[in-house]
């Protein structure tokens, strides 16, 4: 798998070539988060959301589908007593419905063939009137153009199903029937949309 291959050297990507956008990505997730909260991190990769969000809430359970990627956040996190480190599938989490207050699935969903459906499963364990953030890098231009770097990792086994720009992810959004959701566009190397959605019939 690409993303186990990647694991350990994910942190370059993430602390140095495009350390600006994720420093004020971890800042606009964490400030959503209070300290009440039951959170899900889904495609939590090496951890960068968990850190951030793990001293604002009450308890986090951090989850991905690459091992690789959670030993990683499992080393990261291992002095947080609040967090849960696990193996699971965006599209089938096994968690009951409506179990957690808020729900974030970071720069996972341009990578899924199926993401209305990964959605649908994000928003069934996402408590009444609770929170689901997903930010998302934007890897294709206004004018058309894919990202020199989405390109790279294209072809290196990243295997984009979407390339999103942000007239394109709001839209996707709105398609899915998220009505009065927010969002904010975080510029720099590799710029990231985030998504702020209310739970389906919450509004």
């Amino acid at each position: 798998m690409f993303w186990d291959r990647v694991a350990g050297v994910y942190d370059l990507f993430v602390n140095g070539y495009n350390r600006k956008v994720h420093h004020k990505l971890k800042k606009a997730v964490a400030y959503r988060i209070g300290a009440a909260d039951s959170v899900l991190e889904c495609a939590c990769g090496t951890g960068m959301i968990t850190q951030a969000v793990a001293p604002r809430c009450r308890k986090i359970m951090a989850t991905d589908f690459s091992k690789k990627m959670l030993e990683q956040t499992l080393k990261k996190c291992r002095h947080f007593d609040n967090v849960t480190v696990i193996e699971a599938d965006i599209l089938d989490l096994g968690f009951e419905d409506e179990s957690f207050d808020v729900v974030i699935a970071a720069n996972v969903i341009h990578l899924l063939d199926e993401p209305l459906r990964a959605l649908s499963e994000l928003d069934r364990v996402c408590r009444k009137d609770g929170l689901i953030i997903i930010p998302t890098y934007m890897n294709k231009k206004e004018d058309g153009d894919t990202s020199g770097l989405s390109k790279t990792l294209g072809k290196a086994g990243a295997d984009f199903k979407r390339a999103f720009t942000f007239t394109t992810y709001r839209q996707f959004f709105e398609e899915a029937g998220y009505e009065g959701a927010s969002y904010e566009m975080i510029e720099g190397r590799v710029p990231c949309a985030v998504a702020f959605l209310r739970k389906k019939g919450s509004i």
